[in-house]
């Protein structure tokens, strides 16, 4: 087992919640630095090395350009470095008791997984459907090759990797549960298919605590039917989409993020800090994000013991996103055909996305319930159950996207009122 995949388990053995960052600096110092800060801060931590926006789209040229006129970049152009480099890197901060993975962004890999592998990287995430088609025009049949090549790369290495599916993140938010379930246990069977043995699968925290509760479930449970002989664990990320504006409401959707981990028995989360509203976080605020997260992990532990968790709703979800699965699988004769195929032919169909590959003819809304429902199904196996028949205007949309923004700034814009008028 690989040794991240190996520290979750001992983690969730001993009822620790696992908090990762979402960092990566330019600079090799920085870096190193960075995950030292990580490793040392109070919580049950992992590393994150996540890599520029050249280098995730190939263009490992203008990376080393970048690097060498010391040009600040949005994450570390790994390539540019190089694999010694990156090696050394990991030996001097990671160990068992602090692994770290390499996240990227890349609906082509290859060469990112080949240079991985000979850094002796263990841990790295992504998918061919979701990080195909929010990140760019390479053709899904295209991407899916590359990916097939790239698992098999990676389970064929000295030290098999621990792949993450991106599946369950798709667009970051606006895409019901149920389709998110389905694509994070399709990506992480393609990623069985092709040899590996260590899997997670993600899952973003959306609007509607109860619906998001039951879509863990729903994927716990298919992921135990569908992954029989493989190790895996399931990881959330905080709310992925427009983040509050303010501190308040930022460190209230973090804590409600880290409860939703706890209450349903998450192993490892994916942690945003009050400053992703305005820039990329800085090293401090990234160790004190963890921090909090931890505190909150173990008081949400502690009141579980004494309290009922939340419960989950009770919408049909699971059976929504088997059916979705069965669909797919039932259109080739392995994992990533049917997956091309669900998608050309509209069975797996991403609201809002406007990838060439996929059909965008499925639409979803926050329904009046608080809860991502579809409005239009396209031609998907899915149930609609919204009644609200109000056009799907730009307007409409715009405040869909700005839901938890605004419900979580208000918090803070209430207690500036009382304290006005106090």
């Amino acid at each position: 087992m690989p040794r991240f995949a190996e520290f979750v388990r001992t983690a969730a053995a001993a009822g620790r919640l696992v908090v990762q960052p979402r960092m990566g600096f330019g600079e090799l110092a920085r870096m190193r630095a960075g995950l030292s800060a990580v490793r040392d801060c109070r919580a049950t931590s992992v590393g994150t090395i996540t890599l520029d926006s050249y280098t995730r789209v190939g263009d490992y040229a203008s990376a080393r350009r970048a690097l060498r006129e010391g040009a600040e970049l949005n994450g570390f152009p790994l390539l540019a470095h190089g694999a010694g480099t990156v090696r050394n890197l990991l030996r001097e901060v990671s160990g068992a008791d602090f692994p770290v993975q390499v996240r990227h962004g890349s609906p082509l890999p290859l060469d990112l997984f080949r240079s991985m592998v000979a850094a002796g990287v263990d841990a790295t995430e992504g998918g061919p459907v979701s990080y195909c088609l929010p990140y760019g025009r390479v053709p899904l049949p295209e991407a899916t090759d590359n990916w097939a090549r790239c698992s098999e790369l990676a389970a064929g290495a000295p030290d098999p990797m621990h792949l993450e599916t991106f599946g369950g993140c798709m667009l970051g938010q606006l895409c019901p549960p149920s389709l998110l379930v389905a694509l994070s246990v399709l990506e992480a069977m393609f990623f069985h298919e092709h040899g590996l043995r260590s899997i997670s699968l993600s899952y973003a925290q959306q609007v509607h605590l109860g619906q998001d509760l039951e879509a863990l479930a729903a994927l716990r449970r298919l992921a135990a039917e569908h992954l029989p002989d493989a190790d895996w664990h399931v990881t959330l990320y905080t709310y992925m989409g427009v983040f509050p504006r303010t501190p308040i409401g930022s460190y209230r959707l973090v804590e409600d993020s880290v409860r939703l981990a706890v209450h349903s028995g998450t192993e490892r989360l994916i942690v945003k800090t009050p400053a992703e509203a305005r820039r990329i976080p800085a090293i401090e605020e990234n160790a004190e994000a963890l921090e909090f997260a931890d505190a909150v992990a173990r008081q949400a532990a502690a009141d579980c013991a004494v309290t009922k968790c939340p419960p989950p709703t009770d919408t049909g979800l699971l059976a929504e996103a088997r059916t979705l699965i069965h669909a797919t699988l039932e259109l080739g004769r392995t994992v990533g055909s049917a997956l091309v195929t669900a998608f050309a032919r509209g069975v797996l169909d991403v609201p809002y996305c406007l990838h060439r590959d996929n059909a965008n003819a499925a639409r979803a809304v926050i329904d009046e319930h608080g809860m991502l429902s579809w409005s239009k199904a396209g031609r998907m196996p899915v149930t609609i159950r919204d009644t609200d028949t109000s056009p799907l205007t730009a307007d409409r949309l715009t405040t869909m996207l700005a839901y938890n923004e605004r419900r979580y700034d208000r918090e803070d814009l209430v207690g500036s009122l009382l304290r006005s008028a106090a």
